[in-house]
């Protein structure tokens, strides 16, 4: 039906509608933007204005924002105040910067730990532990709080810093409305459970659309593949897993082994060229296919260094004249307030130079101005292709039309990991630009080894869990006993996410313990016995056989051990007895088998049969030639009981175990010598375990014997039903000892923190001490040390460059685990302080493992010499060259030891001189390349 013939009720209906629609916020927030809303963005802008909590878990780049912007509108509308938390301060940062151009510097703050602007605001855009701390703290800042955001919420899951998200969800008062912001996750109607169950009604809405479309690709050689080859994204490309099968059988059928960057010119065509395209080509063909701008994601800073480098050798240009200009405009203005003599540390020119050439790297050991120059400069599109480390992902707005994923395994800090699927999406989510792309493009390089069919279930894998990370500490006990007291804190935490999917994993429990007790009954009815209790008859056969298995183990291990004892003490020429296996029999040992510098002979006959120097993990592994001309390298398995030497036999030097001749000779020789010392093969030596005379089994027997269903004719029939009973009991009482652990423990952990610091003297039970009160003053992992260390006056007399150094120790985390080398340390003070706090640690560990508790980490010295340098006045470029450090992470420590000095500052007693001195050090710190580089 036309407009025209429509009724004038139906003309009025719809005039009412639009009416009420246009009162409502909601129509207003729209008009601000150019583009239609997602029904999700609908949906979830509706139920906040219906004043519902929401959770919006969406693909990375689907525009999740615009919730948390609505509440920002919705909060101005309604003159409350509306908090936009982020977990990083570059996001909080960039978030200031959009709210700013939106409705003006007057209406929006930003609070960072670093930075502070008019925070008094009714919008403050903040960093989630700025939150935290304020509601530890009751600030005044919270009156009026109407909304808050908590940008990628997700990061609940993190570690390290996961537990803040929960505590701020825990203690926001109930009249704050939440909006939270998640990537996909495949739990996100239990995580909006858990909110509904803390904060009240909150409205779940999952969107797994991409508003633009992702195409998925294997670039092999100068070849872009699709990965898939229907729109739905199920058939996996046959061209590429012919290419991989090809590749396997050119390898001789090897999944690995090689990794030659060009391979397979040939193949059955004799036209593939299956090799890794360099990072040069990689670019030149993403070029000449339309497909810039790209991020390439390298899991190494070192890696994204040498991409650019390799760039600017082969000569690449991605910029016009007129766009080098641009670019050198930009870069001029944003670091005009750099020294001229840190520029030549911090890698300026060459950093600008490729810049202008229209490529950077990205990654955490830049100094931040340089990666906030190439964000704008990408989002511009006067950068075309960047090489970043995986930080980039979290939620930088930096969309791209390419994302290439150079390898599928990354450096997790402690091993080489496949990339998850969770973190595939997110890295790949950043390909398509809302409003510039119609489609955007994930490109995988060819690799040895390679297999199409896996990278398609990587890539279309929709399985990524939220798991609470939440944990009480030192600091968040005090706290909230000094505002709730223990009983109701303890209820408070039992409230969190962790306990929450504790608590549902035993419900799950709970039902297989509730079918395996049906199953007992079962047992325990066909086991009835009509001379006695067979449960009981059939308990003690049980315990007669765990006691034999328990003796018999021990035995056999004793055995080993005595007979692996024995082989070491072998040397070449003894004639020994082979008493099991193949080669049993008399045997002469050419070569004990013995570990590198463990007393091995250094004579070589030639044997056969294995690598020398071998280092053993089982035990010795002889070389030995038989009676009857064997040689062979035994193990331990061949000696179940303890060997020793019979006889010596000389070997000749002249002695080749490859030569027949020889091997007969010595064999003969072996026989004449020792032939009559052979004994009986079949005999048994040494295996007896001692379970005859154990007195336990034999009061066991006894009780079996004496017992009335001994007697019984279906005795056996009873006990294979008895069998089964028993084997099931032991799983359940499995399960319910599991349940058990899981019930209740963020409260019994949270009771352990608290017997920690009873013991310290920071809580005397309900009540905070002066000492507990300073501790609530200290976040970080090393919260207790640093109470410690004032508690004691441990930093007491320090200058500031000498407080600078030994707080350091309380942040500064090496990325290199296995440093070799000892740190440096300033002489004097520092250096005996620095002992101190490793020493007054070593007693908290041991306190903590007394508690079962594991918070508190080694403190770490390797920055305490860069630290005091920096604060002692030295140049940027003798304080980078002596620590070995990237700037950016000089940058980043450096800022978080002003924001630790800080907290020491205002936890310190008013008496001492440590008040001062802290903050003097961060005065001091505070200058030249940390004074004018913006937060990370």
């Amino acid at each position: 039906m036309s407009a025209d013939a429509t009724s004038p009720a139906e003309r009025y209906a719809q005039a009412r509608r639009l009416r009420k629609e246009q009162a409502t916020a909601l129509y207003g927030f729209r008009e601000l933007y150019d583009f239609p809303f997602d029904p999700f963005q609908v949906e979830a802008c509706k139920a906040l204005e219906d004043g519902r909590g929401v959770l919006v878990a969406a693909p990375t780049g689907s525009g999740k924002t615009i919730v948390g912007e609505f509440a920002v509108h919705l909060a101005l509308n309604e003159g409350r105040k509306c908090f936009y938390t982020t977990p990083i301060k570059a996001l909080s940062n960039q978030k200031y910067a959009d709210l700013v151009k939106r409705y003006g510097a007057d209406k929006v703050g930003l609070l960072t730990g670093d930075n502070s602007i008019n925070g008094e605001a009714p919008v403050v855009v903040m960093t989630t532990e700025v939150l935290r701390n304020m509601l530890y703290a009751g600030s005044p800042t919270l009156e009026g709080l109407g909304h808050v955001v908590m940008d990628e919420v997700h990061y609940l899951s993190d570690r390290f810093r996961g537990a803040v998200w929960e505590e701020v969800i825990i203690h926001l008062p109930e009249s704050v409305t939440l909006v939270s912001l998640s990537a996909t996750v495949s739990n996100a109607e239990e995580f909006g459970d858990w909110l509904d169950t803390v904060r009240g009604d909150t409205a779940v809405i999952v969107s797994e659309h991409r508003p633009i479309p992702l195409w998925q690709h294997v670039l092999a050689g100068p070849r872009l593949y699709d990965l898939y080859t229907d729109e739905r994204h199920l058939e996996v490309n046959q061209e590429l897993v012919r290419l991989a099968r090809a590749e396997f059988q050119q390898g001789g059928g090897r999944r690995g082994g090689y990794d030659r960057r060009r391979r397979g010119r040939g193949g059955p065509s004799g036209q593939r060229r299956t090799y890794t395209p360099s990072r040069v080509e990689v670019i030149d063909r993403l070029d000449q296919a339309a497909l810039l701008p790209a991020i390439t994601f390298i899991f190494s800073r070192a890696g994204c260094q040498a991409a650019v480098e390799q760039c600017v050798y082969s000569g690449l240009r991605l910029n016009d004249d007129s766009e080098r200009a641009r670019v050198r405009a930009l870069v001029e203005e944003r670091t005009a307030a750099i020294p001229d003599e840190d520029l030549h540390v911090l890698g300026y020119f060459e950093w600008a130079d490729a810049l202008e050439r229209g490529f950077a790297a990205h990654h955490a050991g830049m100094l931040p101005t340089f990666k906030e120059v190439v964000e704008e400069l990408f989002v511009q599109g006067l950068v075309k292709a960047v090489f970043a480390t995986e930080t980039l992902a979290l939620g930088i707005n930096m969309p791209a039309r390419s994302v290439v994923m150079e390898k599928l395994v990354k450096w997790n800090g402690e091993t080489h990991a496949d990339v998850t699927p969770g973190e595939y999406t997110q890295l790949t989510g950043r390909a398509g630009r809302r409003g510039i792309d119609v489609e955007g493009h994930a490109v995988v390089l060819w690799q040895p080894n390679l297999d199409p069919k896996a990278l398609a279930g990587l890539a279309g894998t929709r399985t990524y869990p939220l798991r609470s990370s939440f944990s009480p500490s030192y600091n968040m006990a005090v706290n909230l006993v000094d505002q709730f007291g223990r009983r109701k804190s303890r209820e408070l935490l039992e409230t969190s996410f962790a306990q929450f999917q504790a608590d549902r994993s035993v419900v799950g429990l709970t039902r297989r313990v509730k079918r395996n007790q049906e199953g007992l009954d079962g047992y325990r009815e066909a086991m009835t016995c009509h001379l006695g209790d067979f449960e009981e008859y059939a308990g003690l056969r049980r315990e007669l056989k765990d006691r034999e298995s328990s003796l018999a183990k021990q035995g056999a291990a004793q055995a080993r051990l005595a007979a692996v004892t024995s082989l070491e003490k072998l040397r070449q020429g003894d004639v020994v007895f082979v008493p099991t296996g193949k080669y049993a029999g008399l045997a002469v040992v050419l070569d004990p088998g013995l570990p590198a510098g463990a007393g091995r002979p250094r004579g070589n006959h030639g044997a056969p049969g294995g690598p020398r120097g071998l280092e053993y993990a089982e035990g010795p592994r002889p070389l030995v030639l038989t009676a009857e001309r064997q040689v062979k390298r035994l193990a331990t398995v061949d000696f179940p009981v303890p060997v020793k030497a019979l006889e010596k036999l000389r070997i000749p030097k002249s002695f080749n175990a490859r030569s027949p001749q020889s091997r007969r000779d010595l064999a003969s020789a072996l026989r004449t010598k020792a032939g009559h010392l052979e004994p009986d093969r079949h005999r048994r030596r040494g295996g007896h375990s001692g379970a005859g005379e154990d007195e336990e089994i034999q009061r066991l027997r006894r009780e079996i014997r004496s017992h009335p269903c001994h007697g019984c004719s279906e005795r056996e029939d009873h006990a294979r039903w008895g069998e089964r009973y028993y084997r099931l009991k032991r799983d359940t009482d499995k399960l319910v000892s599991t349940m058990r652990s899981r019930t209740h423990t963020i409260a019994r952990t949270f009771d352990r923190v608290c017997t920690v610091l009873d013991v310290l003297g920071y809580l005397d039970g309900d009540r905070v001490t002066p000492e507990g009160r300073r501790l609530a003053r200290l976040y970080g992992e090393l919260d207790l040390l640093a109470a410690e260390c004032l508690r004691d006056e441990l930093w007491e007399g320090l200058t500031p460059a000498e407080l600078a150094a030994c707080a350091s120790a309380l942040v500064f985390e090496s990325r290199q685990a296995d440093d070799t080398l000892p740190p440096r340390l300033p002489d004097g003070a520092p250096r005996r302080v620095l002992g101190e706090m490793v020493r007054m640690w070593g007693r908290l560990d041991e306190l903590e493992k007394d508690n079962h508790l594991d918070f508190q980490r080694e403190p770490d010295l390797g920055f305490a010499w860069p630290a005091f340098r920096w604060a002692s006045g030295h140049s940027l470029e003798k304080v980078l060259r002596d620590a070995d450090m990237p700037a950016g992470d000089f940058v980043r420590w450096t800022r978080q030891l002003i924001d630790v000095l800080g907290q020491i500052g205002d936890a310190a007693p008013e008496g001492g001189t440590v008040r001062a001195t802290a903050r003097k050090a961060s005065d001091a710190l505070h200058r030249g390349v940390i004074a004018y580089t913006a937060t990370v």
